[in-house]
């Protein structure tokens, strides 16, 4: 299996506490897939590094929903970053 592609749709905020990511399967096959997002501050360090896992079909793209972890700090959330490699796990 090859490693899916990742792209941040929306960033986390007070208003929904979730990054949205599209993931796109390369694949003829379905697969399942890892996603990585770092939510940053307004000076850029790390608030929370964070992954999730989407099935995606073959040849095709979904969206997840990844929340951030429950550590009161979302109003400080400034911008996501996401690993643009979606690492297939199967």
């Amino acid at each position: 299996m090859k490693d899916g592609t990742a792209v941040l749709v929306r960033c986390a905020s007070t208003d929904d506490p979730y990054a949205t990511v599209e993931v796109r399967n390369p694949n003829g096959r379905d697969g399942l897939f890892t996603v990585k997002i770092s939510f940053k501050d307004e000076h850029g360090s790390t608030i929370i590094d964070t992954a999730d896992q989407v099935s995606v079909s073959a040849q095709d793209k979904a969206t997840v929903r990844v929340p951030v972890a429950s550590t009161g700090r979302v109003a400080e959330i400034d911008h996501c970053e996401v690993d643009p490699r979606a690492t297939a796990d199967r």
